[in-house]
């Protein structure tokens, strides 16, 4: 395993997605998020669907990534349902789509069905020039359950593996990044969510294998760098 030393871990803002996802989020919300995404230079930020299109407006041309999220935060829905709603999230401006497992059909045994969903979600994310980022849920698994997630992902042709929704139990752990780094190719990257509020932290699991962070702390994450240098 691959890891990056701790110590060369500079730039934080370079990593995170800066993430909006509460039920209450409006407009107005979304609106400064965009902002504060090119004010620190965020690599991307993740929203509902609902509000790409706003995104998209806001941050035309800045090199800033709209993540959006399909299936979520349970995962359970068709496939169909989250083909549409990635089809409607892509052509609408979104250049990433952070997908939920589907954990339901996952704990039954049904690892074909899953692969053929996650399969089908990368060749539509792949055609519109986007990633797909599979979201496995990892406070809900275990170990030989995150191994089997991360082999059919890499199987589907995902371009990322998630640890978190931010809606579970817990979210991303050091353990689960470093557990998904040994089990996935090296050209498959790995974005660790939920619960991420401590620079220290988010370091460690950068350093565990984690190429992005998902947080809604990322503007105190920037700053404790500065404070920290």
């Amino acid at each position: 395993m691959k890891v990056k030393p701790i110590e060369t871990i500079t730039n934080i803002a370079s990593y995170i997605d800066h993430t909006l996802l509460r039920p209450d989020a409006d407009e107005r919300m979304i609106v400064s998020l965009c902002a504060e995404a090119e004010q620190y230079g965020f690599a991307a930020v993740c929203i509902p669907p609902c509000f790409v299109k706003l995104a998209m407006n806001n941050l035309n041309g800045n090199g800033i990534k709209i993540a959006t999220v399909i299936g979520f935060p349970l995962g359970y829905q068709t496939a169909e349902v989250k083909f549409f709603e990635a089809h409607k999230a892509l052509t609408t401006g979104a250049a990433e789509i952070d997908m939920v497992m589907n954990l339901a059909a996952f704990k039954s045994g049904h690892y074909a069905e899953v692969e053929n969903e996650i399969g089908e979600m990368a060749t539509l994310c792949h055609f519109k020039n986007a990633h797909l980022k599979v979201i496995i849920e990892t406070a809900l698994l275990s170990e030989a359950e995150i191994i089997m997630a991360c082999q059919i992902c890499a199987e589907a042709e995902a371009d990322f593996v998630k640890t978190s929704t931010g809606f579970s139990s817990r979210g991303a752990s050091v353990a689960d990044v470093k557990l998904m780094r040994e089990n996935l190719p090296e050209h498959i990257r790995i974005k660790a969510s939920g619960g991420i509020r401590e620079f220290v932290f988010a370091k460690e699991l950068i350093s565990a294998g984690a190429d992005r962070i998902g947080t809604s702390a990322g503007i105190q994450l920037v700053k404790n760098e500065k404070n920290l240098l």
